[in-house]
């Protein structure tokens, strides 16, 4: 299988020579794409290092580490690469890994495969505590709105998908920023993709990151809550109708009526100066109750519509991949022409039929 590997460029001038140089033979394409760099580092690649596996792709103006990635996504697509893995060029990932990342993809138990830096206590060790603190809270949004509640630490770039699947991405509604890999994940449920965590420590050499909580919390949660309501709507309204959608709609009712009922009692009791009878504040509590209730029922059904089943093996395949099949379907005519064993010609020819 033909394996790509996509770089973003950006302020890593420093780092990028030291990750080229480690990245194995397994790999047949490199695209490191200098989002408008101010260090040029694509053309410090360029003038410096001659490995015929690298393209530079060069963005006018920055359109952050989502559009760089989409933009060597693409390249990888029009080149026919089978595997396309995202690598950060500041050195924190090791390339050394890229055989581990890609393993459940070429075997076809994962469609996409992203990193974990919190599945052991001791990949934390030297993870800064705001880092460790706001992958945390970010982890928890993204369950939701993504449905993939088997999974951690989402804003990791390192990751590898299958072009199969990545053909199926609409890339132009995927976010270009810091939301991109949060985004990714969301867009890859709404295709039932198959998405698997893979262990692996990460390694800061004082590098200072631009991301800051602080000031992306909120457009996080605003974009987890929308991408919360369109999956849930998508996934248990339009394509599907289950157990979970009725728990769902009577959740929403319920809470809603026990909320809107109460409210008006109590406005009446403190306007007028008496106190509900038990009664009244019974009519009130139990919808709430009952609806909480349907509503923690709703997650548990969510909890279990995990995709287990990867899609890529249900798509067209890519170019390689036919290529590589008629291939051995030739070599099996050819062995089957010039083979005097008849048993051997009715198994072999039984398989090419098999195959397609």
């Amino acid at each position: 299988m033909v394996i790509g590997v996509v770089i973003p460029c950006y302020r890593v001038k420093r780092y990028i020579s030291d990750v080229l140089s480690k990245i194995g033979p397994e790999v047949s394409r490199i695209y490191c794409v200098d989002d408008a760099c101010p260090e040029k580092s694509g053309k410090f690649i360029e003038e410096t290092i001659f490995d015929p596996r690298i393209t530079v792709l060069f963005h006018k103006e920055n359109k952050g580490v989502g559009g760089a990635v989409i933009s060597g996504y693409e390249a990888a697509l029009q080149d026919g690469v089978d595997v396309i893995v995202k690598l950060d060029g500041d050195g924190q990932m090791d390339p050394g890994l890229i055989p581990r990342m890609i393993h459940p993809i070429i075997t076809g138990q994962a469609d996409y495969t992203k990193g974990d830096r919190f599945y052991a206590m001791e990949y934390l060790k030297g993870m800064p505590l705001i880092r460790k603190c706001g992958n945390a809270l970010l982890s928890f949004l993204s369950k939701f709105s993504t449905g993939y509640w088997n999974i951690f630490d989402p804003t990791n770039g390192y990751t590898a998908l299958s072009a199969a699947v990545a053909r199926e991405l609409p890339f132009d509604k995927i976010a270009r920023r810091y939301f991109f890999e949060s985004d990714m994940l969301f867009q890859l449920n709404l295709l039932r993709a198959v998405v698997r965590d893979i262990p692996f420590r990460a390694t800061y050499q004082g590098e200072i990151s631009s991301l800051r909580i602080n000031k992306i919390l909120s457009e996080f949660l605003y974009r987890h809550c929308t991408n919360f309501m369109k999956r849930i709507f998508y996934t248990y309204f339009i394509r599907n109708f289950t157990l979970g959608s009725i728990e769902l709609a009577l959740a929403i009712f319920s809470l809603f009526y026990g909320i809107a009922v109460g409210s008006y009692n109590w406005f009446n009791s403190i306007t007028s100066g008496i106190l509900a009878s038990p009664g009244t504040v019974m009519l009130s509590a139990l919808p709430i109750v009952i609806g909480l209730q349907l509503l923690l029922a709703f997650f548990g059904e969510d909890i279990t519509m995990v995709p287990k089943v990867p899609i890529q093996n249900d798509l067209y395949p890519s170019p390689n991949a036919i290529t590589q099949l008629r291939l051995s379907q030739k070599q099996v005519i050819e062995t089957v022409y010039h083979s005097r064993n008849p048993d051997v010609q009715f198994e072999e020819l039984r398989s090419v039929q098999k195959t397609g």
